[in-house]
């Protein structure tokens, strides 16, 4: 990616608080077009609050959020819904959709004035199906999926919606090691092969070394560092993040920090 090129997304200044409790403080910062950019900290460090913001779902109390260089707010919110998807971390199973229909919805905020498909958006459905590999799945209920299927039905959905930027909270939270690398490599081709910016939230911090770009650390709602993983995943930066005693190493592959949390009957001794 050409360091030159608009960023895709800008924060300056940006505090969002909900009532008297502040979640996002005086926070900047900028992830380049086509960046994997992964968003960590402890519970409450504000990381899902601040996907919000950028998803446009909260407007910040003080502060300016830019998307492609221009102001988010500036945007209506079905310009806004083409250019930006969001990956929750759970699915709502309320109205268990089958596969198809479920990524079919993200054609939504291209469709005409009668809301009706074209063939060219069925299309572009089943080619967002056979990316992330749940084409097989296409007539099966939402119900009745593994957590990693269902979580691949949801990108798919997301993919359906030709965005510009793709957030994900925690995606891969609730899957097993195998679900959570094809995730992470789904978004990796993702934005390879289309330029998608990838902005993520994750609580795997050896995930997070291996597949980002730049890493944001957060706590209580505002930065503690931003830059390459080496910078970020430091002993002394996680300590003073996460309150507790981590041993970083230099991991093998790719030559990135990897984590261990050390559970404090080994600081005894």
């Amino acid at each position: 990616m050409s360091k030159e090129m608009t960023p895709a997304v800008t924060l300056e200044n940006v505090t969002l608080a909900y009532g008297r409790r502040t979640v996002v403080r005086d926070l900047s910062l900028q992830v380049g077009t086509g960046d994997f950019f992964v968003i960590i900290g402890p519970n409450g460090a504000g990381k899902t609050s601040l996907v919000k913001l950028l998803a446009g779902l909260e407007r910040p109390a003080a502060g300016l959020i830019t998307l492609g260089g221009r102001p988010l707010t500036d945007y209506r919110r079905w310009e806004l819904s083409r250019l930006v998807a969001v990956v929750p971390q759970e699915t709502a199973l309320d109205f268990p959709f089958t596969v198809a229909e479920t990524v079919l919805m993200g054609r939504a905020p291209h469709l005409g004035l009668l809301g009706m498909e074209q063939p060219a958006d069925y299309r572009i459905a089943e080619q967002a199906m056979r990316f992330t590999e749940v084409d097989h799945l296409a007539d099966r209920r939402l119900d009745q999926l593994s957590g990693g299927e269902r979580q691949r039905v949801v990108i798919a959905r997301a993919l359906c919606q030709q965005p510009r930027v793709i957030l994900l909270d925690e995606p891969t939270a609730a899957l097993d090691p195998a679900h959570q690398m094809k995730v992470m490599d789904l978004m990796e081709r993702f934005r390879h092969e289309q330029g998608v910016t990838v902005i993520m939230v994750s609580h795997d911090l050896n995930l997070a070394a291996m597949y980002g770009d730049r890493l944001l650390l957060m706590r209580d709602g505002a930065v503690v560092c931003a830059g390459l993983p080496s910078a970020v995943l430091t002993y002394e930066l996680l300590e003073q993040a996460y309150g507790c005693v981590m041993l970083v190493e230099e991991n093998t592959l790719g030559r990135v920090p990897r984590v261990t949390p050390v559970p404090a009957k080994y600081l005894a001794k």
